[in-house]
């Protein structure tokens, strides 16, 4: 099937074995939007408004506890200079009780901000997840497996731990910050001038440094993504590149995009993680500042040796809020580069919704028309140009013409995977796109070359196409797929728990499970593309059985390069370039002597040539 697929970075330069979109970083990718994604992210605090309220109150009620400690024990350093042992057990048990309260409500506000945390995503991973499965086939088409897989899985993630951790620590930095700046307005308004000289520098310090990274956190979240994209491939071919020998290939495109994950990521963070030594700087310099002035003031009498310690710690603790939220903007940066990631895929547009007024086609018959329909994946690139035909229900309709020439892309369009750019599809009188998408989808069955089997058991993958299918029905339908022979051989029958992709079953014995599966959900028009294509002649005898069995009394559209496979097709359509060049029975089509006579002879002489 031709798709378009967008190359997303640039081929390497001088590497081997590079695969379409590998290599080098064409540029680096930027956040777009960063204050909107943060407003986005928060916004799922809203399902969790309660846990969310505790929490801030058990934060505010630890912060007070902590920022009053300071003043308390200001109060027993005066009662010891003082001298005043009564004052000083009183506040002694009161320092105790002040930690007895803050360590409580730490804990509390600590279990219920990591719920509220792991609500929120559990949020964003449904949302992610449900809008994925609107979104229209060519979406998939044009994005490479893995790199979706990093998105929904790595950049969810760094969501979780943003949330998880730094949530809780911005809230208590702000917390704290205000609080405490109560608490040193109260006891020495200039103190607390002294206190924020150094502030705007390091405002100013922080946001250099924050422009920076963001750059570069989304440039490793891409590089994450494209090392994923390289795993799921060489995974998933892990046999075509045993058997072409490209084991150093593969390794070398895999080290130049773990290089430049690597490279990305150490700027990245070792750009960031300055940011704690230069705030601790920053905060050195306002406790010094602090204590000089405090003690030039306690030297004069206009102030006690207690308050002045008790300013001290509060000038400490002032500091720490610039200081905790300086050190997450590391994981902040990482998570809204996620965040962002995540949005785009659910940003992008879904399957368009059916119209008011779509049918629901209760009684499908299968009569399907191709009404002068011309389609490309691209719109300056047509791949089907001015198709017509009619399949009358119940009639067999075979595709053929050579690779590339659009034969798949008839049955897509039949599916509603894509929509055409001109004419009209029918079903049974009604235009496609008048039709229920999911009604139409469940009138018809297709069994494709390529067979994906799920993990779980052989029942479980056949009931696939119809969940509520009694035991009775699934055998009935592996019986008329010619599969129940082969399944009552495996060790638990039809409760083998298969690897995902059919694990050790053969190709031949994956496809008659397919095949099985369109038999139960029953549908009224059936699609066979390259079914029996990639099997030995012996399994390819059963598999027709099979599929002649499926196909009694339904319509059906084949598509298969062995001609000798649908010669007792009804009409056999020769598509070549996108147009139907001849049309006919097998006997017809002989008789023209044109295109398909030929490719018939062609496919004879292989054949008596390697026999």
């Amino acid at each position: 099937m031709e798709t378009g697929r967008k190359k997303k970075f640039a081929p390497a330069q001088g590497g081997i074995g590079h695969g379409p979109g590998r290599g080098r970083f064409m540029e680096k990718p930027k956040l777009k939007n960063a204050k909107g994604t943060l407003l986005r992210l928060l916004g799922y605090l809203k399902y969790v408004r309660v846990p969310m309220i505790c929490a801030l109150v058990a934060l505010i009620l630890a912060s007070v506890a902590n920022l009053t400690a300071p003043r308390v024990a200001g109060r027993i350093i005066d009662a010891i200079v003082g001298k005043d042992t009564s004052a000083l057990g009183r506040y002694v048990l009161m320092l105790l009780g002040i930690y007895v309260i803050s360590t409580v409500f730490s804990w509390a506000q600590s279990i219920l901000l990591t719920d509220v945390s792991n609500k929120s995503v559990r949020m964003i991973r449904k949302d992610l997840f449900d809008h994925v499965q609107t979104l229209p086939l060519k979406f998939f088409d044009s994005r490479p497996h893995g790199e979706l897989m990093s998105r929904l899985t790595n950049d969810v993630d760094n969501v979780s731990n943003m949330l998880s951790s730094t949530l809780t620590q911005v809230f208590s930095s702000v917390i704290t910050f205000v609080m405490c700046l109560y608490f040193m307005l109260s006891m020495s308004w200039r103190m607390t001038l002294v206190s924020f000289v150094v502030i705007p520098l390091s405002m100013l310090v922080v946001r250099a440094i924050t422009k920076r990274t963001g750059k570069m956190f989304k440039a490793q979240q891409a590089a994450l993504g494209e090392i994923n994209g390289i795993v799921e491939e060489n995974v998933t071919g892990a046999k075509v590149v045993k058997v072409f020998c490209r084991e150093e290939a593969v390794i070398e495109e895999f080290e130049e995009a773990n290089a430049e994950y690597a490279q990305v990521g150490a700027r990245a963070n070792i750009f960031s993680s300055s940011m704690g030594p230069i705030m601790n700087f920053f905060g050195n310099l306002t406790f010094a500042l602090v204590a000089g002035v405090g003690g030039y003031l306690v030297s004069g009498g206009i102030m006690s040796v207690g308050v002045i310690q008790s300013f001290l710690q509060y000038a400490r603790t002032f500091a720490q809020p610039f200081n905790q939220i300086a050190q997450q903007i590391t994981m902040v940066q990482s998570a809204l580069a996620g965040a962002e990631r995540v949005f785009e895929i659910m940003d992008t547009p879904g399957e368009a919704p059916d119209a008011p007024d779509a049918s629901a086609l209760p009684d499908p018959k299968g009569h399907v028309v191709f009404d002068d329909v011309s389609f490309g994946y691209n719109e300056d690139r047509m791949i089907l140009k001015d198709i017509s035909f009619e399949a009358l229900s119940g009639k067999t309709i075979a595709l053929v013409g050579p690779t590339g020439a659009g034969k798949t892309t008839v049955v897509n369009l039949l599916m509603r995977f894509y929509d055409a750019n001109k004419g009209q599809i029918h079903v049974d009188g009604h235009p496609i796109a008048s039709i229920q998408r999911q009604r139409l989808r469940d009138t018809m069955g297709m069994v494709l070359q390529d067979v994906y089997l799920f993990t779980g058991t052989v029942r479980d993958n056949i009931a696939y196409g119809k969940l509520d299918a009694t035991d009775e029905e699934i055998e009935r339908a592996a019986h008329i797929a010619n599969c129940h022979e082969f399944i009552s051989r495996l060790p638990q029958g039809y409760d083998t728990v298969l690897s995902e992709d059919g694990g050790s079953l053969s190709q031949g014995q994956r496809q008659l499970l397919s095949i099985a599966r369109a038999v139960l959900a029953n549908p009224s028009v059936l699609i066979l593309d390259e079914a029996t294509s990639s099997v030995d002649t012996r399994t390819e005898m059963h598999i027709q059985q099979a599929m002649l069995n499926l196909m009694k009394g339904r319509t059906s559209f084949v598509i298969a390069h062995r001609l000798s496979t649908i010669r007792g097709a009804d009409m056999i359509l020769v598509i070549d370039d996108g147009r139907i060049i001849e049309r006919g029975t097998h006997e017809e089509l002989l008789k023209q002597d044109g295109f398909y006579a030929k490719m018939l002879s062609s496919q004879f002489r292989t054949i008596s040539l390697t026999a």
